[in-house]
């Protein structure tokens, strides 16, 4: 087929798709344009509540473990500030929103960085070039067919489009690798020395996370049931029964492993994703700037029940993180060399493998069938 032939039966498309290419860029120009434009919680949910929410919640050193232990999501504590209770619903801050187009909102320093990064440069760069793209493939088709020009030129090179489409793209790369490589360096930044320290390990397929900084205290968190978690307020396949705790506005050491198979710890809204490797810890930073809590998945194909793993994270502050340690039995500062070890039930991991590192340790000669060794 010729084509000025093909030009008149099927390019006569091309107006409509460029409109329809337009209206789309149109949105996201508009994100680029406002890269730190992010909603905010209303009046009704994080605003109103955060200032009951967040005084009466503040540790008390005399406390007994018992007695702080007995907290309600759904009533502050008193207003002497007796024990820790559990944020509600209302703090909700890291969770996928419906219908949105871009990332969720972020509550780290990188992850506000990285928002930036692809709302003012890489969108826009992208936009940009689609639409230049586009533009040519109509202006050349337009000009230059059959029928608008019978004499094609001879012309084999042309040395100024040869310079300037090797020198715009080489341009384009440099002002995307300067941000893309300090984004990378910030983070693999090595947390400080006094960083607190969590390990989370990856079973099949639920979470443990230990405290080293605090007696070796150790929670198991398993995805809460559909119909408790939507009564709890809190979204359906997200929810847990034991968020990992962590104190807001300071540097955490975050060390993952895996006990059975390869899992991966990630928490989009805190731009926090790292592998769960069997046998070797890795490491990485984690900054929460503000109270609240945020959910994550395990990101790694780790079985059947690979999307019944969720990450849940409660930020608090410095206070009311103490006074969660005390709860759950453990320990603040350095730990007492005559006080006996605690002894903190563990659940049995679930692992489908026998014999593999999260499937418990065999029977032996000593102990009974059913017991661990």
């Amino acid at each position: 087929m010729k084509l000025g032939e093909f030009a008149r039966n099927r390019l006569h498309i091309l107006p409509t798709l460029a409109a329809f290419l337009a209206l789309l860029a149109a949105p996201q120009v508009s994100l680029a344009a406002a890269p730190q434009a992010v909603s905010q919680p209303t009046e009704s949910s994080a605003e109103a509540p955060a200032a009951d929410a967040r005084a009466p919640n503040v540790a008390d050193a005399t406390a007994p473990a018992a007695e702080a232990a007995e907290g309600s999501t759904v009533q502050a504590t008193t207003a002497d500030g007796s024990g820790y209770t559990p944020l509600g619903p209302e703090w909700i801050k890291g969770a996928p929103e419906s219908g949105a187009l871009t990332f969720q909102e972020q509550y780290s320093a990188d992850g506000e960085f990285a928002l930036f990064m692809h709302d003012a440069i890489l969108m826009p760069i992208i936009t940009a070039i689609c639409l230049l793209v586009l533009a040519l493939l109509v202006w050349v088709a337009v000009r230059f067919n059959r029928r608008s020009n019978p004499v094609p030129s001879k012309t084999s090179h042309n040395t100024l489009i040869e310079v300037t489409w090797t020198v715009v793209p080489v341009l384009l790369l440099v002002v995307i690798a300067i941000p893309s490589i300090t984004l990378l360096a910030r983070q693999y930044e090595s947390p400080p020395a006094d960083a607190l320290t969590v390990k989370a390990t990856g079973y099949q397929w639920y979470w443990g996370y230990s405290y080293p900084d605090n007696g070796d205290l150790e929670i198991i968190s398993n995805m809460l049931d559909e119909g408790e978690a939507i009564a709890r307020g809190e979204p359906a396949q997200l929810a847990a029964d034991n968020r990992m705790v962590v104190p807001a506005g300071e540097p955490l050491r975050i060390q993952v492993t895996g006990a059975d198979v390869i899992h991966s710890f990630g928490i989009p809204s805190l731009w926090f994703k790292i592998d769960a490797v069997p046998g070797r810890i890795n490491e990485r930073m984690l900054f929460i700037k503000e109270p609240g809590i945020y959910y994550g998945q395990c990101m790694e194909l780790c079985g059947a029940r690979h999307a019944y793993m969720p990450i849940a994270i409660e930020a608090v502050p410095r206070p009311q993180f103490e006074a969660w340690v005390r709860s759950k039995g453990g320990t603040l500062g350095e730990p007492d060399p005559t006080a006996p070890a605690p002894e903190t039930p563990l659940q049995e991991p679930e692992s489908s493998i026998e014999g593999a590192p999260g499937a418990g340790a065999p029977p032996t000669e000593d102990t009974a069938p059913g017991q661990e060794a």
